[in-house]
């Protein structure tokens, strides 16, 4: 109900503001249209996590942009596969269509999705926090030919525009039909399972009204093997602009159902020392092909959230749905700039992966289930009931599989953010003021369901489930199924149902004198947070193992001896507030006309959503918590940098100093951390054309270490996890009236897989070719190759030293996919 109070008042001011407008005896200000546009066509005005539109060259900040069109030559991958081509971002990918990790400027990554870095749409978050377990930001988000432009902004004022952004935001940027005419295009994966439909067209409804609409649909298997469709669905969106002398209204809509497979670590051969590792393919498994996903496993057969059987099929993947309205509006008024965004989403999905968590030979992995003399049979596949051979799959593993079925009930999200800015002169400058207040609602109710199964080690999507029975032909499981949980456990069996309330009013100012910029911002950030929370997890007595006979067979077996159960007559309460402060100042000297430099400090935090909730942190009393240190996180950053622009060259570096601090859960474990973090470096991006040919390109270094981990002091002063030295981007290009060729190349540099500092993980590179082919006017056929060498890479190893019977699991970039688009433009 208050979602809607907040809604239909927004809509009244916006309702009212062309009114208010209107009234006044004269318009002195420019007309403001819905983008901030170049004044010359060497000017690049840059919009995202600043207080008004600005030359990149007079702003204070370390910002990055790229042109959707720029992103269609990639081909239709993940998002986070497009943005790992973007300077100063480090993304870890591979997973699927979402859940991927962000960050920047060595910010850790203890955990998934993107805590310190804000996702966006059209300048408001997709959610509010970025890390939800299981259903991060990118999970509600697709690239599609709605897309205009992306713009990314590093630390900086990212700070106190927006909330619990302190490292930065990346900003995806719907066209609004400036342009008129549209396109469509039908997308074949050449060596893999996808089909794909892209189309959207725009322009004007009158002299004032424009409008556009575009979305995309698909279906398909994928870029790995799997053996049934694990990509079908899509997205619409729509937006109408309405323009008036004085500004503009904007109304926008967005509707996703989109279904695709998840990928989780998976086995390979890990050989060698712990310092030069030797990584190749087990026999039968392709670590850049396979998956474990076949036909032949699952469902995930549980207990639901209200303690009832049911069964949860394979397909369902990753599956969100996204229902969102907005509006947006911006109008001159007696001197002032007034905007106002608000939006309502309402987001649900499901979350199903599988991973791995133990394997070895088929006599051993059996012998650990079953004593010695165990034996192990197919419970499912073409070979179902037949003894599993010792050198099955030409391997000869077996091994013990989680399936988590999380089911997002409700992660609606409600945001509002109203400025106002003025420009005053003020001496020889321009004096600029800014005053806002954000207003969001973020809720979170969530199931965690597990089940456990035992399957063998095979590739080409033959992964086929394993019964084990004891020499005496006693059952370890029941069809495949090892346990119906996390193991025979309770652990992570949870239902997360809790709404965050977030105020945040927010100021800056500017001042802008000759070739010196000033500014400064303030922001502050309150919390109410309050729900309830139901799991074993919580201890205090709760039960979290039943025994049931979950096939109905009348026959209780060992599996079904542990069953895990919600104890939902015992919730947890949460209830705690929080309030924190950021704030950044800096200053920009235009050297020239083509040069300046700039420096900049920040502190920015970020509230630390559900990282603490199951933990002793929130008491499973009254739901406080006790410190204030733990509600949130804190961020510092001393940036500065330059930046340099011709009319066919650019060249920006910023060298930064960041400390952060981090409440957190490692992936795949219940290991809790709080630390403190600090990394240096350098961030360096730059494009250069000359006729036909062009290149843009970026470099980041970061040094960085773990300066206090409070709860593990032996890993105080290591080097974080998965944090390489350098991270590379270089796109060239050769464009003419008639074709356009050209690739991007990503490398990665070696890192530590674990945090104890011993197994160096390897470092990759990934070359994305592409070729546009126009035969004629407005037709084109595009090929485009992700890895096209076929390498493999690594973005996580689960392992911290090299393991004894050589086998590890890691999540590895996908191999080799081609395909071909054919586009009309009308």
């Amino acid at each position: 109900m208050k979602k809607a109070v907040y809604l239909l008042a927004g809509a009244s001011l916006l309702h009212a503001l062309p009114a208010l407008a209107q009234s006044t005896p004269t318009q002195t200000a420019p007309v403001v249209t819905a983008k901030p546009q170049a004044e010359n066509a060497h000017q690049e005005v840059f919009s995202t996590g600043v207080a008004k539109g600005r030359d990149r060259l007079d702003s204070a900040t370390s910002t990055s942009a790229l042109r959707g069109s720029e992103a269609e030559k990639l081909g239709p991958r993940p998002l986070a596969d497009i943005l790992r081509t973007m300077p100063g971002l480090r993304v870890e990918s591979g997973i699927g269509e979402g859940n991927a990790n962000y960050t920047v400027r060595g910010l850790p990554l203890a955990a998934g999705g993107s805590k310190y870095m804000q996702i966006q749409e059209d300048g408001l978050p997709v959610i509010e926090f970025g890390d939800f377990f299981n259903f991060g930001a990118d999970v509600f988000s697709r690239a599609d030919f709605n897309l205009a432009q992306i713009e990314s902004i590093r630390g900086g004022s990212a700070s106190t525009f927006a909330s619990d952004s302190p490292g930065g935001l990346i900003n995806l940027i719907s066209k609004t039909g400036e342009t008129q005419g549209g396109s469509i295009q039908f997308t074949k994966g050449l060596d893999y399972g996808e089909n794909r439909f892209d189309a959207d067209y725009g322009g004007k409804l009158s002299e004032s009204l424009r409008f556009h609409v575009g979305g995309f649909y698909r279906w398909g298997e994928g870029p790995r093997t799997i053996g049934f469709t694990g990509y079908k669905g899509g997205q619409i969106r729509a937006n109408i602009t309405k323009q008036f002398s004085n500004g503009y209204i904007r109304l926008h809509g967005k509707y996703l159902d989109d279904r695709s497979p998840t990928f989780a670590p998976y086995f390979f051969k890990l050989t060698g020392t712990d310092s030069d590792p030797t990584i190749a393919n087990l026999p039968g498994f392709d670590i850049r092909k396979d998956s474990v996903l076949s036909p032949y496993i699952g469902p995930v057969v549980t207990l639901d959230g209200e303690n009832k059987l049911q069964k949860f099929p394979l397909k369902y993947g990753m599956h969100p749905v996204s229902k969102s309205v907005g509006i947006e509006a911006q109008f001159e008024v007696a001197g002032f700039t007034l905007t106002d965004r608000a939006r309502y989403s309402a987001n649900k999905g499901d979350f199903l992966r599988v991973f791995p968590n133990t394997a070895d030979t088929v006599t051993a992995f059996a012998a650990s289930q079953a004593g010695a003399g165990a034996i192990a049979r197919y419970a499912s596949g073409p070979n179902a009931g037949q003894l599993v051979p010792t050198n099955a799959n030409g391997n000869g593993l077996l091994a013990l599989f989680y399936m988590a079925e999380t089911r997002a009930r409700s992660l609606d999200n409600f945001t509002n953010d109203f400025r106002a800015t003025r420009v005053w002169r003020v001496g020889e400058g321009n004096l600029t003021v800014t005053a806002g207040l954000y207003k969001a609602i973020q809720t979170l109710k969530s199931e965690w369901l597990h089940s456990a199964f035992d399957a063998d080690v095979a590739g080409d999507a033959q992964t086929a489930m394993v019964n084990v029975t004891s020499v005496a032909g006693v059952p370890q499981t029941v069809d495949g199924y090892y346990a119906y949980g996390r193991g025979r456990t309770s652990k992570f069996r949870r239902i997360f149902d809790v709404k965050y309330n977030i105020t945040a009013p927010y100021a800056s100012v500017n001042y802008h004198v000759g070739k010196v910029a000033i500014g400064g911002s303030l922001r502050y950030d309150s919390g109410r947070v309050r729900g309830q929370l139901f799991g074993a997890d919580l201890e205090g007595g709760r039960v979290g193992l039943v025994t049931q006979d979950m096939n109905g067979d009348g026959v209780i077996t060992a599996p079904e001896r542990s069953v895990a159960f919600l104890p939902l007559t015992q919730p947890a309460p949460v209830n705690y507030n929080y309030g924190y402060l950021s704030y950044s100042a800096g200053v920009n000297y235009r050297i020239a006309e083509q040069l300046s430099a700039f420096a900049r400090y920040s502190r920015g935090g970020r509230a630390n959503a559900d990282k603490i909730l199951f933990t002793p942190i929130v008491s499973t009393v009254d739901g406080s918590v006790a410190d204030s240190k733990d509600k949130y996180d804190e961020v510092r950053q001393l940036e500065g940098g330059f930046k340099f622009r011709t009319s066919n060259a650019t060249l920006n570096g910023t060298a930064f100093l960041a400390h952060a601090d981090d409440h957190n859960v490692l992936n795949g474990s219940a290991n809790r951390t709080f630390r403190s973090y600090r990394a240096y470096g350098l961030e360096l991006e730059g494009g250069y054309r000359t006729g036909p040919f062009s290149v843009t390109a970026g470099a980041t270094y970061t040094k960085a270490k773990i300066t206090e981990d409070k709860l593990d002091p032996t890993l105080t002063g290591k080097e974080p996890r998965h944090q390489p030295a350098w991270t590379l981007q270089a796109t060239p290009q050769y464009e003419t009236e008639l074709f356009t060729v050209g690739a991007n190349v990503v490398t990665i540099t070696s890192s530590y897989a674990q945090d104890s500092n011993l197994l160096k993980m390897p470092g990759f590179t990934v070359v994305n070719a592409f070729v546009q082919i126009r035969p004629v006017e407005r037709v084109q056929l595009m090929v485009n190759a992700y890895n096209l060498f076929d390498k493999i890479g690594f973005f996580e190893i689960s392992q911290s030293t090299v393991p004894a019977n050589g086998i590890g699991t890691g999540r590895a970039i996908n191999g080799r996919t081609i395909s071909a688009a054919l586009r009309y433009d009308f």
